[in-house]
């Protein structure tokens, strides 16, 4: 079997619990996965908030879901289950998300058709006609408005649920940055911009300038915006999010085809 990344050192910074799936993907085709996470995911403190609101579900016509880990940490705040409501209408922000949803039980009645953002799931004809209608955006603490915006110009009730919040890992960096000093790191994976922000920040400004030489992955045309402003010169956006996706766009960045 051909093994596109042999010899090929590929830093994944996704968060701890979600970075094995790439890694493994990157080592089969023969690459080094170095696992950097610049970015920690942990439940919100309020617990019995959290379970309040997802008990009274029935004040709600949508529960939108921004991610795969707003699914998970509203289940492990909630026991581990989220009662259906007849009133609801189930909807997801991109694939991994709905798989979340299905893997709890739950419907997914509106999903994307191109794309895995708030633009696509905006694009949606069920809700563009929301007037008069109250939606629960399922989410982690902060994060981008336009979702809120666009649907509260349409008429809607937006309410947030912030069931997780993201914070800097406390790591050892100077492994990385002992390679990036060796010149011995040839691509880096970045699925956030926050990731990104986190990467400059846990490794320093003396290292900013040897990053920006490597080729970067992103998932996005809003990250790689970000990454151009930040001074990052050679920049890769796949497909999708998924990490299948992440991994054929990194082969490209290596092998050119």
């Amino acid at each position: 079997m051909t093994q596109a990344l042999a010899g090929v050192r590929v830093l994944v910074t996704r968060p701890a619990h979600q970075a094995e799936n790439l890694a493994g993907l990157i080592e089969q085709q023969g690459g080094s996965a170095i696992r950097f996470p610049t970015l920690a995911i942990v439940a919100q403190d309020e617990v019995a908030s959290i379970r309040q609101t997802l008990a009274n579900l029935d004040n709600y016509q949508w529960l939108i879901f921004i991610s795969a880990n707003a699914v998970n940490f509203a289940l492990k705040a909630n026991g581990g289950k989220i009662d259906h409501a007849k009133t609801v209408h189930f909807a997801a922000v991109g694939q991994a998300t709905a798989q979340a949803m299905h893997r709890a039980g739950l419907n997914v009645d509106v999903l994307p058709e191109n794309g895995y953002n708030s633009e696509a799931l905006l694009a949606m004809p069920p809700l563009q006609q929301v007037d008069g209608q109250h939606c629960l955006i399922i989410r982690g603490e902060g994060g981008r408005e336009q979702l809120a915006t666009t649907l509260r110009s349409r008429g809607a009730k937006v309410s947030y649920l912030e069931v997780y919040k993201r914070t800097i890992p406390r790591i050892d960096s100077s492994p990385v940055a002992k390679l990036l000093a060796q010149q011995q790191l040839d691509v880096i994976t970045v699925t956030s911009a926050e990731a990104l922000q986190n990467l400059n920040l846990m490794l320093g400004e003396e290292h900013h300038q040897r990053l920006s030489l490597i080729p970067l992955v992103v998932v996005s045309e809003r990250i790689r915006q970000q990454a151009f402003d930040m001074g990052f010169n050679r920049i890769a956006v796949t497909d999708s999010p998924i990490d299948t996706a992440i991994l054929e766009t990194v082969i490209t960045c290596v092998t050119g085809e």
